[in-house]
């Protein structure tokens, strides 16, 4: 049977993973997004929302670190470390399903990235304290940076992969890899970490 400590660096390190691939995949893929919306994001009427759909994830996902952790503290980390992974799930499918046109979709993708950004708030919160909990001092170093390394991986993955999918449709730079990745994942490690 596989350890603990390494089922919970590797959910810990695919939460981060994720979180980061989807800071920075619309980046690129910004003219492909305001196109299949049908919006000028330049427009008075428009601006705020390219300026709520580049920072919302990180305003919402770094306003919302502090309060996830202590959240965690008291209702256990692993517990909500699990609710991030189904709020960032939840917030992809909503983004590929809701198929918006016109400022009615780019209020709804504002929105719907803020959900995936709830959510990732819950995995960076708790993926450092996970792994701390289950790694001896000897071996935190190295869990902890190959932790790291997959969030600095996948904010240049993110990019390469917004410029990738958004040549094929918009839709595919929100959801596609997050949920394929969330689908081929494993459930049953996650709660074996419970």
């Amino acid at each position: 049977m596989v350890q603990y400590k390494w089922i919970a660096l590797s959910n810990t390190t695919l939460g981060v993973l994720m979180a980061t691939i989807n800071g920075t995949i619309i980046l690129i893929s910004l003219p492909a997004i305001f196109n299949g919306l049908g919006v000028n994001p330049f427009a008075p009427s428009s601006f705020v929302y390219l300026l709520w759909i580049l920072m919302g994830y990180g305003v919402i996902t770094a306003v919302l670190l502090v309060t996830a952790g202590r959240l965690s503290d008291i209702f256990g980390r692993v517990r909500l470390f699990n609710l991030g992974f189904l709020i960032f799930t939840i917030g992809s499918i909503l983004l590929y399903v809701t198929p918006g046109k016109g400022d009615t979709g780019a209020m709804e993708l504002v929105v719907f990235r803020m959900i995936q950004a709830i959510g990732a708030s819950f995995l960076f919160a708790n993926s450092a304290a996970i792994i701390t909990d289950s790694f001896s001092s000897e071996e935190r170093g190295k869990a902890m940076g190959i932790n790291q390394i997959a969030a600095l991986a996948g904010s240049l993955v993110g990019l390469i992969l917004g410029g990738i999918l958004s040549a094929v449709h918009y839709i595919y730079t929100f959801t596609l890899f997050s949920a394929r990745i969330t689908l081929v994942f494993d459930w049953r490690l996650v709660f074996l970490v419970s």
